[in-house]
Parts: structure tokens; C-alpha cells; sequence
């Protein structure tokens, strides 16, 4: 009886010590199984509780009644599966007659409560049935990547959810995106493992960086263009808009529009060409998108006027020419001038950090989801990284970024420096790199490498 007692006190202290120094450890070890029974166990009390029960079917009344049986009492949402993750449990419910998913929606902080667990969202997968994903721990507190992300073309992970999915970057889907964040926010960590994610891929990379570069020049090995100033980006964008009229005339000539030919095959992108004929794919960065649109004299009104003119055709038009933008931000307002709330209409993409104003959270989320802009600027001044992310279908959801370096993103872009594409077109404004920098080691491995 001594060594039982003296056993089980060392398996409590242990499951104490490692849900307060390392809850994924704690979670795996421990709670899953926890947590499992005790939503099995709970499971009808709490939905009862919760308002989502329905009445039973007037036939088992009736039959009841007939019988002289118990009458039936009322019934929750019949659960199809319940499977643990690696950081919570994710319960898919098939909804009974006259049950919305709006219901489970509006319960989530009471089924969070009932369940003791940490977040619980949802989000409808058909008619009729709903995901329940429930999460253990704060998993946004110590940002853990899993080891395996499911990767393809023009998609990469860039940051974790708060129901502890991964926030993936899919420029097919939603081809252009809009980042905003204050000062000390984390949006160049953001920025950095957004770029550890397209190194790896055959993609061009194109920087736009006014302050004088220090943000994107430490990675040059992996850009096919930058510029640094005002100016330089100016000559760039009309590069760019004439890169994207090539391409166009490029799928004119390979439609293939024959009576022979298939829907499917007639060509309208450059995902629609052969790939000896597809041109690579390329993805703008601008770190500043306010130093593009600020100006001081007659001259610098024109220059702006340029600028802002080739960023608005580039988003209407550079979708299927396969050239994407990332346009980020400080700050992101009407008072920049003519232009920007044309070119924000295009930006389906949006991510705020951290923000000091309640004008650029309306600029990020006013037009697809009002609720989101509280969240934005409610972001704590210590937790740098976090960040709010949605897109025009009106959803939106928290998101924080694995830390990665500037030493790491270095190391990354060297290393996959010769997947860098010359484009002719853009060759006067290639980076001069020199002599290749020798990799050091870091004491963390970059998270598109994990």
C-alpha cells in the first residue's frame, strides 16, 4: 500500500509539473484521456444545459403514450466521432430536425466551461453536420508547429490557430492579402516565416522595402528583385505590370480554344498552361505600404499617383498572370490618398497585429467582419505575435507565428539560393549579393524546416 501511494503521488507531481512547464507534454500524457471521458460522460447534461436539445419526435410520444412508457427525453446532437489531436479534441455532431449551426456557435463559451477545456470553436463541414474543435491548452502561449504541415503549390504554413490548426498561406485561394501591425507587434516575424515558407518553392520573389531595406536586403540571396526606395520601386511595379501583359498575351496564344478541346484544358491562368510553358509564379512583398503613398511636393504626388496606380492593376489583374502581393503596413488609411481603398477592395487577405487605431483595424476588417475590429486592437502590448486573420467570407480567428530569427531566415534563403529565378524583366533590379554567406548554426530549427 506504502509503494502504490508513493506511486501515485509521483505520477501527480509529474502531471502537475508538466502541465505547468509544458502543457503539449501534459495534454498528451494526460488530459487527452481526460478530457475524452469526460465529455463522453457529460455529453447530455451539458447539451441539455446549453439549449441544444430538441424535443422528441411526436411519433415516440405517441408510441409512448400507447405503451404506458416513460415519455422520451429530449435529444442532443448525436455524435459521429470524437478524435484527439495534439492539442485538443475535435467532435464532429450530426444536428437534429430544426437545429442550426448557429446554436452550437452561440454555446461555445458555455461548452467550453461545461468541459473545462481551454477554446472550443466550430464551424459547419456539410448541411447538417458540425466540427467541434476543443482545444486542451493554450496553444498560442508557446507556439509549436507540427512537425509534419501539409504543403503544395502556392501554400504555405505561416502561423498557428487558436483551435491549434495550422494557418496556412494559400495564394491560389485567396491571392492577394493585406498584414497590418504597430510597431514591435511581430509583423516582420510574420513577414520572415512567410518567406521561410516560399524559399523552398519555385516562386520569384520581389521586395519592396523603403526603409532603405533593412527588413528584406538580409535575405537578397533569395529575392529576384528589390528595391529600396521610393523611386527604384516605382520603375519596379511598371517592370511588374509589364511582365503581367507578356504573360497575358502568352495564354492568349496557348487558349487552345478548339471544338476538340475540353472545358477543363482551355487556358485562362497560368496554372491552365503546360508546365514547360507555365512563367513563374511571383509574389510581391511590400514592407511599407505608407512610404509608397506619402508625399511632399508636386513631384512625389506624381511618383505616388504611379505607384499606387501599378499596385491597383497588379491586384486587379495579377491573379491569373500568377503575381501575388503582401502588402503590409503600420498603418493603412483613407487619409493615404485616392487609390488605397481601391486597392484594399482587392486584398482578400487580411491580418492585423497588434494596432494603436481604430481606423486601420475598421481599414483591415470593416468591410468583411465589424466583430473582428475589437479583437485587433485588444491584442496585449506583450504578446507580440498574435494576430487576427480573416478573409472576405466574413470568418475570422486567432493566429500567432512561430518566432523565427533573422539569423534563421538568413540561413534559409542561402540555402535555397539557387531556386531564386532570373527574370529578365526584372533583371536591373536583382540584388547584388556578392560571395555566398556561410550558414550558422541557430539555436532553434526554422519552422519551415520542422
Amino acid at each position: 500500500m506504502t509503494a502504490f501511494t508513493v506511486a501515485l503521488v509521483l505520477v501527480v507531481a509529474a502531471a502537475g509539473l508538466l502541465r505547468w512547464r509544458r502543457p503539449a507534454w501534459y495534454w498528451l500524457a494526460f488530459g487527452v484521456t481526460l478530457a475524452a471521458l469526460r465529455v463522453l460522460v457529460r455529453y447530455r447534461s451539458v447539451m441539455d444545459a446549453c439549449g441544444l436539445t430538441v424535443p422528441p419526435a411526436r411519433w415516440r410520444l405517441s408510441l409512448a403514450r400507447a405503451t404506458n412508457r416513460p415519455i422520451p427525453e429530449p435529444r442532443p446532437p448525436r455524435i459521429r466521432r470524437l478524435r484527439p489531436t495534439r492539442t485538443g479534441l475535435v467532435l464532429r455532431l450530426k444536428l437534429r430536425p430544426g437545429q442550426d449551426v448557429f446554436d452550437i456557435a452561440a454555446a461555445s463559451d458555455r461548452l467550453r466551461h461545461s468541459f473545462s477545456m481551454f477554446g472550443v470553436t466550430s464551424r459547419e463541414v456539410r448541411s447538417g453536420v458540425v466540427e467541434v474543435r476543443m482545444t486542451g491548452y493554450d496553444v498560442l502561449k508557446r507556439v509549436q508547429m507540427p512537425a509534419e504541415a501539409e504543403t503544395r503549390a502556392m501554400r504555405v504554413p505561416v502561423a498557428l490557430r487558436e483551435d491549434g490548426s495550422v494557418h496556412y498561406r494559400d495564394y491560389r485561394a485567396i491571392p492577394h492579402a493585406l498584414t497590418l501591425g504597430a510597431t514591435e507587434s511581430g509583423k516582420s516575424v510574420y513577414q520572415r516565416n512567410l518567406v521561410a515558407g516560399l524559399a523552398p518553392l519555385d516562386v520569384a520573389l520581389v521586395g519592396i522595402d523603403c526603409k532603405q531595406g533593412v527588413e528584406l536586403f538580409p535575405l537578397a540571396r533569395r529575392f529576384s528583385a528589390l528595391a529600396d526606395s521610393p523611386d527604384t520601386a516605382a520603375e519596379l511595379l511598371d517592370a511588374l505590370v509589364a511582365r503581367m501583359a507578356d504573360v497575358y498575351r502568352l495564354i492568349r496564344t496557348q487558349q487552345r480554344i478548339t471544338v476538340d478541346v475540353p472545358d477543363a484544358e482551355i487556358a485562362a491562368d497560368i496554372w491552365d498552361l503546360p508546365h514547360e510553358l507555365r512563367p513563374t509564379p511571383v509574389v510581391v512583398l511590400v514592407d511599407e505600404v505608407a512610404e509608397l503613398a506619402l508625399y511632399a511636393t508636386k513631384e512625389e504626388e506624381r511618383r505616388r499617383d504611379r505607384i499606387i496606380t501599378a499596385l491597383v492593376r497588379l491586384a486587379q489583374l495579377g491573379r491569373a498572370a500568377g503575381i501575388y502581393l503582401e502588402i503590409c503596413g503600420q498603418r493603412f488609411g483613407s487619409e493615404l490618398g485616392k487609390g488605397i481603398t481601391m486597392l484594399r477592395a482587392q486584398l482578400t487577405g487580411r491580418t492585423a497585429h497588434r494596432l494603436n487605431d481604430e481606423t486601420s483595424a475598421n481599414m483591415a476588417f470593416g468591410d468583411i467582419a465589424p466583430d473582428a475590429v475589437l479583437a485587433a486592437i485588444q491584442i496585449p502590448a506583450e504578446l507580440r505575435g498574435l494576430a487576427i486573420a480573416g478573409d472576405a467570407s466574413g470568418g475570422w480567428y486567432r493566429i500567432r507565428a512561430p518566432h523565427t530569427s533573422l539569423r534563421q531566415a538568413v540561413n534559409l534563403c542561402n540555402r535555397y539560393a539557387d531556386r531564386t529565378p532570373d527574370l529578365p524583366e526584372l533583371a536591373p533590379f536583382r540584388p547584388t549579393t556578392g560571395t555566398a554567406t556561410e550558414l550558422v548554426p541557430s539555436a532553434k530549427a526554422s519552422p519551415a524546416t520542422a
